[in-house]
């Protein structure tokens, strides 16, 4: 998957996560659950945006930690939703797995980026 394809796969999912919060009830943890979801899932698309413009491997490299830890947030309050018994599972069901999936790519990016920075540091 290349850049560009990972970029309308960050964004799909920011904009699916987004349409799923604000389908939550108007209550106070309904209201809660939806902030965090949209700030996670948003900042998911926004990171990998940034990580693609980075100035170096260093900055890379943080940009996609920041993705995984932002993924792995929006598979929380995806996942807290489901157990409170306040949405659809079905549709919750569909972006826990996305996140889960979007979390594993960017894990494997990062490692190989990390690895490749070792090797490159190695050299004499």
């Amino acid at each position: 998957m290349n850049a560009n394809e990972l970029k309308r796969r960050t964004s799909d999912f920011a904009h699916m996560c987004v349409k799923f919060a604000l389908s939550l009830p108007k209550t106070q943890l309904g209201n809660h659950i939806r902030g965090q979801l949209i700030r996670s899932a948003t900042s998911v698309a926004a990171n990998y945006r940034a990580a693609c413009n980075a100035q170096s491997k260093l900055s890379f490299i943080s940009k996609m930690s920041i993705v995984v830890e932002e993924a792995d947030e929006s598979e929380f309050w995806l996942e807290f939703a489901l157990e409170e018994g306040i949405v659809n599972k079905v549709d919750a069901e569909k972006l826990l797995y996305e996140a889960h999936q979007i979390a594993s790519i960017f894990i494997t990016a990062r490692r190989t980026s990390q690895q490749k920075l070792k090797s490159q540091s190695k050299k004499p």
